[in-house]
């Protein structure tokens, strides 16, 4: 058995290959990342791989893929891991795994889209899947300073990285997740004002128009500040607030708690 992750030059795809080598032989596995010059010694095979570009060799012997989510915007993104996917059946892969968002096929988030038509076309080949539908991570919300957000009293049951790191290496190191569709959160759902508490800080609440204004003028492209706007007011709507038991189930042990996350700074 071959298997392969993308992205592992990535803070996800980085962490799930850590844990993935804590499970299998090195040997059974494959790294795939744009730029293998960058990521030194893995321990494992590194290939190259684009998902804009041809994949064929890539893909080639492997039987079960963990295709992380690439970035940027919708369109391109959408593309990208469409070419993927057929490459990966082309190549003959049986089991293809990805890296989702919470609800992917029924979300009202705008970062919802691309994960929703990527779900949709792993479906159409055939091939066995899983879905790993990522919340939000904790580790976005740690930044320094103040807290500023579009999203109200809203409560999001965020995850560490690592954790949800973790849970894709279990699934694509075990046996039995053909098929299956896996919502990871973690354990509690938090509001922006106990974050700044537990920060010893302030939140500020805003519009979300004025969020995009604010994110743009900290230099992020205005596609990923409406992106992150839009996440916060949903927020605000309840969207992300419910605690699932998938995580948990997955890892073997409680989640990591957004408390635990702060004290890890």
């Amino acid at each position: 058995m071959t298997t392969l992750i993308t992205g592992v030059s990535g803070h996800l795809g980085s962490l799930i290959l850590e844990h993935a080598l804590t499970r299998v032989p090195a040997g059974e596995l494959v790294a795939a990342t744009r730029h293998p010059e960058r990521v030194g010694d893995l321990g494992v095979e590194v290939r190259a791989g684009d998902f804009a570009g041809d994949l064929s060799a890539t893909f080639a012997g492997v039987d079960k893929l963990l295709l992380v989510s690439a970035d940027g915007p919708d369109e391109r993104r959408i593309a990208m891991q469409r070419t993927a996917v057929r490459a990966a059946v082309d190549a003959g892969v049986r089991h293809v795994l990805y890296t989702s968002v919470t609800d992917a096929d029924t979300s009202p988030l705008s970062l919802a889209a691309a994960h929703r038509a990527t779900e949709e076309a792993i479906r159409e080949t055939g091939v066995a899947f899983t879905f790993l539908r990522n919340g939000m991570y904790h580790e976005n919300y740690l930044n320094p300073g103040p807290v500023v957000t579009a999203a109200g009293d809203g409560r999001v049951a965020s995850a560490s990285r690592d954790d949800l790191a973790l849970a894709a290496a279990v699934a694509l190191t075990g046996a039995g997740y053909e098929n299956t569709v896996h919502e990871l959160t973690g354990p509690r759902a938090w509001s922006f004002d106990e974050l700044a508490a537990l920060r010893g800080t302030t939140h500020t609440r805003v519009t979300g128009a004025e969020r995009v204004a604010g994110l743009e003028g900290f230099g992020l492209p205005g596609f990923v500040a409406e992106l992150l706007a839009d996440i916060e007011v949903n927020i605000g709507r309840g969207v992300l607030a419910e605690v699932r038991p998938d995580l948990e189930k997955l890892i073997g042990r409680p989640p990591t708690t957004i408390e635990d996350a702060v004290r890890a700074l």
